[in-house]
């Protein structure tokens, strides 16, 4: 069999920078006053392809490649496809809410597209060095892009707050990468698996899983790394925060997967009680204090912040059960809140001027569209049945319920019965009949390209909801390949016939 070329190991993430790269060419070239948003179509074309690459890799051997620091798997690709399919949403989105006469239009979508390169390699690298990268990679970019809006007070003032948190939060990811080395003398993610059990400094290695997981909880936001989400969400633009609450969490949480199940998974009695104790703090103290929020986009991310904790709820389960289950449940939240977030975007415009609970009032009636699909992906966040949102929770909460954490389901249970409070409010208020006021306000334009984005979110969330069967045949199958190393055989990546106990539609 001809060994597979390295190139094609990482062949989404080449397509994804020759795209940023044309993008700030193009931008470099075009005359001033020429409009930049062609570029963004760039930048969506070429994130289509990085889609088809990623598909594309489902044919490849499973394997490793640039010296065993990045490998091609099942699990690599689901978590490839859903990253850029939440970059080209992104994408969309901002083609129409963004002003012509906004600065820098070619740098924002080139960033976008950049960001995601770390993003992928993130999922696919199994070198932590490679991850730390990676790392950077995707959080510079968003950094410079939550400070996007410079006339506003509250854009630079989050972009700060992100960056100096952000940065702490690195730095405890890189020391337990250094302590980890120090222990086992490696930064090879299985090489450091099969030198756990021997290595003589296991102090080290348990501090090392210690940082690494307090640097990856904030990147999800789970609690109590979450104080940066509400003032970071409220200050960057609406199409930033799509993007930011969906794809870079995904990566983070599959790092996450790959670092507890693959690298350390004999830590489990030392990890598996720690996640437990964040997925209740998480989905708490989200709630508790999203119910006292005014504003669209705080409630949203103190929501974001819960359903961190829902999803680490699938990590008590056992082995491929515990990993499908939190790979489906990063899918069906991605798609169910880009697509709010979209609705917010077109409803409050790029400046905000209607950021407040009660700015919503009467939306149906302005925009029976918007209306309708604010109410039904806050009916998916709720988790009412037929919607990503209800199926995500079932999975989550049967996997855990298979590790024997049924406290934790119970918790997780009354705590979405709490969300329902604040998800019902905004539905009922943009559902009552507009005051005086209000019913003169013009109903907000759906472009082609938002109109694009919607229709893929509303899809997905459907689709997930009613049909899930293939997205967690394919879960599955990428939680088989996270357990053990990569051999290079010719079976394709998605060729194994998965097995799980998780319910299947």
């Amino acid at each position: 069999m001809n060994p597979v070329p390295d190139i094609f190991r990482i062949l989404p993430e080449v397509v994804l920078t020759l795209t940023g790269v044309l993008v700030m060419l193009l931008d470099a070239a075009l005359p001033p006053k020429w409009a930049r948003r062609p570029l963004g179509w760039v930048a969506a074309i070429g994130t289509t392809a990085a889609i088809w690459a990623s598909l594309w890799q489902i044919s490849l051997p499973e394997g490793t490649g640039f010296s065993g620091t990045v490998e091609t798997s099942a699990f690599t690709v689901f978590f490839h496809v859903l990253i850029c399919g939440l970059v080209l949403v992104a994408l969309l989105l901002a083609l129409d809410s963004l002003p012509e006469n906004s600065h820098h239009q070619g740098e924002f979508y080139a960033l976008i597209v950049f960001g995601a390169v770390g993003m992928c390699l993130m999922t696919g690298a199994v070198e932590l060095l490679v991850v730390f990268i990676a790392l950077e990679i995707s959080s510079i970019a968003t950094y410079i892009l939550t400070g996007y809006r410079k006339h506003t007070p509250r854009g630079p003032e989050a972009a700060i707050k992100y960056f100096l948190l952000g940065s702490f939060a690195t730095a405890f990811l890189l020391y337990g990468v250094a302590l980890i080395f120090g222990a086992t003398g490696t930064t090879q993610i299985y090489e450091i698996a099969q030198r756990v059990s021997t290595a003589q400094n296991h102090e080290f290695i348990v501090a090392g899983l210690g940082l690494m997981l307090v640097g990856i909880l904030f990147k999800v936001s789970a609690a109590p790394f979450h104080v940066w989400t509400p003032d970071v969400y409220e200050g960057a633009p609406s199409p930033v925060v799509a993007l930011m609450s969906t794809a870079p969490k995904a990566a983070a949480f599959a790092l996450l997967l790959r670092v507890i199940y693959e690298m350390l998974p004999t830590l489990r009695p030392i990890w598996s009680p720690l996640l437990w104790v964040v997925a209740v703090l998480s989905m708490t103290v989200g709630n508790l204090a999203a119910l006292r929020q005014r504003n669209v986009k705080r409630m949203l991310a103190y929501s974001s912040i819960a359903h961190a904790g829902y999803l680490l709820a699938a990590f008590a389960g056992m082995g491929d059960d515990g990993i499908a289950a939190a790979s489906f449940y990063v899918a069906a939240y991605a798609a169910m809140n880009v697509g709010i977030f979209a609705v917010v975007t077109l409803v409050s415009g790029y400046d905000e001027k209607l950021p407040l609970i009660e700015d919503f009032r009467g939306l149906i009636y302005r925009s029976p569209l918007l209306g309708g699909l604010l109410i039904f992906f806050l009916a998916s966040l709720v988790g009412i049945p037929f919607t990503g949102g209800f199926f995500g929770k079932f999975i989550s909460f049967s996997a855990a319920m298979g590790g024997g954490a049924i406290w934790l389901v119970i918790i997780g249970l009354l705590n979405s019965g709490l969300a329902a409070a604040y998800y019902l409010r905004l539905a009922l208020v943009s559902a009552q009949r507009p005051e005086d006021g209000s019913a003169k306000t013009p109903a907000p334009r759906v472009g082609i390209a938002v109109g694009a984005a919607l229709l893929f979110a509303v899809a997905t969330t459907l689709v997930l909801g009613i049909a899930p069967g293939q997205v967690l045949h394919a879960a599955d199958a990428g939680a088989l390949t996270l357990q053990a190393p990569p051999v290079d055989t010719s079976v394709p990546a998605l060729a194994v016939e998965p097995q799980s106990t998780l319910p299947i539609p």
